[in-house]
């Protein structure tokens, strides 16, 4: 008995300056892929992904995951620009900023000479 399966894709919207980031960084692979005068095939076989994958993180695909995205990065000698995503957390500090209370604390005695 076969069983078949119909392996959907998840389609992920984003809105579209969004979708302009991502396109950017899939052309930053390509570019960084390029300069290194490696082949397409070469980078896929590295990173352990297909061909088909490589051409749609090139692309900015969101639907990719993120692992791959590494993969490729790690391939080009990129990896530690991972670090550097949300490293500066501006927002996030001044929101941690307002939350924070002062402690409340006894008034301090005044001592007698």
């Amino acid at each position: 008995m076969f069983i078949l399966m119909n392996i959907m894709k998840k389609s992920i919207i984003l809105l579209p300056v969004h979708r302009r980031l991502m396109k950017g960084f899939g052309e930053n692979l390509q570019l960084a892929r390029l300069r290194r005068r490696l082949s397409a095939e070469r980078v896929a076989e590295r990173a352990g992904i297909s061909r088909g994958t490589l051409s749609s993180i090139e692309a900015g695909e969101p639907s990719v995951a993120m692992g791959n995205y590494f993969q490729v990065m790690r391939v080009l000698g990129l990896e530690k620009d991972l670090a550097q995503l949300a490293k500066d957390d501006e927002m996030g500090r001044k929101l941690q900023d307002l939350q924070m209370k002062p402690k409340k604390r006894a008034p301090k005695t005044k001592t007698e000479s």
